[in-house]
């Protein structure tokens, strides 16, 4: 089983105020991010969020806030209720001038039980999609909303 973390990098034609925005606004993360009920980029805040896979699976996401700097770095736990395990998410933004870079890394995925839905193959195909894709078409967007 592999135990490095899992490190995805990417870069955005935005600001990173902008990025920083999208990870941390309730409203802006529900049109990319997760459907969350509520988020605050607060050390010690506590939020979860249901994710039905394509087998029809239920996954109750359990996270807490666990470090912020504005506009830098936030991290917060990521665990699944009713399984054994522990996992961390930081996103880190780097600015130049008009683009952001970020990486993420994911630590502790070696903790989860060795299921099919919990494999590191999945998470990075996840963060791929959520990073490449959502995150970046929603920043780089004209219409996005300040």
């Amino acid at each position: 089983m592999e135990t490095s973390p899992l490190v995805v990098t990417r870069t955005y034609n935005a600001p990173v105020h902008r990025v920083w925005q999208a990870l941390t606004d309730v409203e802006k993360m529900r049109q990319w991010y997760f459907n969350l009920e509520a988020f605050k980029p607060e050390v010690g805040f506590k939020f979860n969020f249901l994710v039905v896979d394509a087998d029809c699976n239920n996954f109750l996401h359990v996270c807490e806030v666990t470090e912020v700097i504005p506009e830098n770095k936030l991290t917060y736990s990521w665990k699944y209720d009713g399984y054994d395990g522990i996992s961390y998410v930081t996103f880190e933004l780097f600015a130049e001038d008009d683009i952001t870079k970020l990486v993420l890394t994911h630590t502790g995925l070696d903790t989860f039980p060795p299921t099919e839905e919990l494999k590191r193959e999945k998470f990075e195909k996840g963060w791929n999609q959520i990073l490449g894709t959502s995150l970046k078409e929603y920043v780089e967007n004209n219409n996005y909303k300040k």
